[in-house]
């Protein structure tokens, strides 16, 4: 299993045009908003980029877009890459798998127990190419997983 952040280019484009346009907002210390650059919360005197982001699987009818934070400021990236972050492990988790031509394969939602097992069973399917992790709450886009 490994744990993909936001792609690079995408979270430089988000930091360049931070308060530019509605569509990236500048925001001050937001403590606890999860980052999608790093995977995980930001910590006091951390300012972020709130901006709008549509995954690369879901093409199509199955596109979905929404709100996601990044640091404002450049950042080591995510320290772990084959495990579901920290951050994101405590709360029910929205799973979405994808085959390669971005169709959606299975949904399900996943109780924090069992989430890594959900996950790789998602994976383990041979039509699937990634499972999306999304906020069950917000419905918004946290990570991405695909297999080894």
């Amino acid at each position: 299993m490994r744990i993909h952040a936001l792609p690079t280019d995408v979270v430089e484009r988000a930091r360049r045009r931070a308060g530019t346009d509605d569509y990236h907002e500048l925001r001050g210390e937001e403590v606890g908003a999860p980052l999608r650059c790093c995977l995980r919360k930001a910590g006091p005197g951390e300012p972020v980029v709130l901006f709008r982001y549509s995954p690369a699987a879901g093409r199509g009818p199955y596109e979905e877009l929404g709100p996601v934070f990044v640091h404002m400021l450049p950042c080591e990236g995510p320290t772990e890459v084959d495990a579901v972050p920290e951050a994101f492990r405590h709360n029910h988790r929205l799973l979405r798998a994808y085959d390669a031509d971005g169709r959606i394969h299975r949904g399900e939602v996943a109780e924090p127990a069992v989430l890594t097992d959900r996950i790789e069973a998602l994976l383990a399917a041979p039509a699937v190419a990634e499972v999306q992790v999304r906020s069950v709450s917000h419905g918004c886009f946290l990570f991405t997983v695909t297999a080894g």
